[in-house]
């Protein structure tokens, strides 16, 4: 009889992650990946999730809510964003990184 509960439980408990969207993709700069360990954030509606880049200059990022959201990347002393969207189903951006007049910026690759 205990069992029915527990799995009942466990299901609610994990809810809200299953409605989570995933955010993911890749930062290239030129054709190589950014280097690992470049710090991101995605901010919507006032929350912030932070993540890092690994080798690829891949990224993976759950967010909790839908809608417009910014990406901001924290590299070489700067930090371009860009606007994407966050939705209940997992969502691939991939960026490329580029300088201009000595400002980076990301546009979607």
């Amino acid at each position: 009889m205990k069992t029915p509960a527990i799995v009942l439980l466990a299901l609610l408990l994990s809810a809200p992650s299953l409605l989570a969207g995933e955010v993911f993709g890749t930062i290239t700069e030129g054709n190589k990946p950014v280097a690992a360990g470049v710090k991101l954030e995605i901010a919507v509606s006032g929350k912030i999730y932070a993540a890092e880049t690994d080798k690829f200059g891949a990224y993976r990022v759950i967010v909790n809510e839908k809608g417009k959201c910014t990406l901001t990347l924290h590299i070489q002393d700067q930090t371009p964003s860009v606007n994407l969207f966050s939705y209940d189903r997992s969502t691939r951006y991939d960026w490329i990184l580029e300088t201009k007049n000595g400002k980076l910026s990301l546009r979607r690759k």
